[in-house]
């Protein structure tokens, strides 16, 4: 398969590293105390953050497209920006705390497409992904990254636009079509099609393989594993 291509484009929490748990832990208590908030001071109940909250609104999402994604969807007026803020202050405690480890399979793949002098880099809306990398160990395995810090500072879209991995393959010098995007979140899945990349492979850690498949995966596997020779 990678003869066929000369760069794979990989997402960061939930692909390479186990950091997304980590996320969805902060984002679900940045907003139950948002919504714990909001029906204080309206009387009008509202459900808990749960999985698919954070699956439909911000898995691999840009912070700030996050909280407005769920904050409309649940009709609650609320700060963006605080929101955005706290959930990145407990990220960074919960980086500092240690714990990032990279997935085995992912970390094999990535090794051997180095072998194969396939380029390789990471896209990630997190603003947080070169500290992930490094704490994880893997940085050097990556010949570039383009993270949340680039996002805004070249006015890009954040996922489900293409903007992200096609950035990416520009400076790799490397068009769309010879490139392979590999993603677990649904909004990236969805922007590696948007950019007709020449495969989008989805990686089932949280997301369903059928959902997957829909958002616009070509391949579908549960660990990166399975792709070695």
């Amino acid at each position: 398969m990678t003869a066929s291509y000369d760069a794979v484009l990989f997402d960061l929490d939930g692909v390479l590293t186990s950091t997304a748990a980590l996320h969805a832990g902060c984002w679900k208590r940045v907003f139950d105390e948002a919504l714990a908030e909001w029906s204080a001071r309206t009387g009008e109940a509202q459900e808990p953050f749960g999985e698919a909250d954070y699956l439909a609104h911000v898995d691999g999402r840009p912070r700030h497209d996050g909280v407005r994604d769920f904050l409309a969807a649940r009709g609650v007026d609320g700060d963006v920006d605080a929101i955005a803020d706290r959930k990145q202050a407990l990220v960074e405690h919960a980086l500092g705390e240690g714990g990032v480890e990279a997935f085995p399979g992912s970390v094999a793949w990535v090794m051997h497409l180095r072998r194969a002098k396939v380029r390789t880099a990471v896209v990630s809306s997190s603003a947080n992904a070169p500290d992930v990398l490094r704490a994880a160990g893997i940085s050097r395995l990556f010949d570039l990254t383009v993270d949340g810090h680039d996002i805004v500072e070249l006015g890009l879209r954040g996922k489900p636009a293409p903007d992200g991995f096609l950035e990416a393959a520009r400076r790799l010098a490397v068009p769309p079509a010879r490139a392979v995007v590999v993603e677990d979140a649904l909004a990236g899945v969805a922007a590696g099609r948007a950019g007709a990349f020449g495969l989008v492979i989805g990686v089932a850690r949280s997301a369903a393989p059928a959902d997957l498949r829909s958002a616009g995966a070509d391949l579908v596997v549960d660990d990166l594993e399975e792709l070695l020779p």
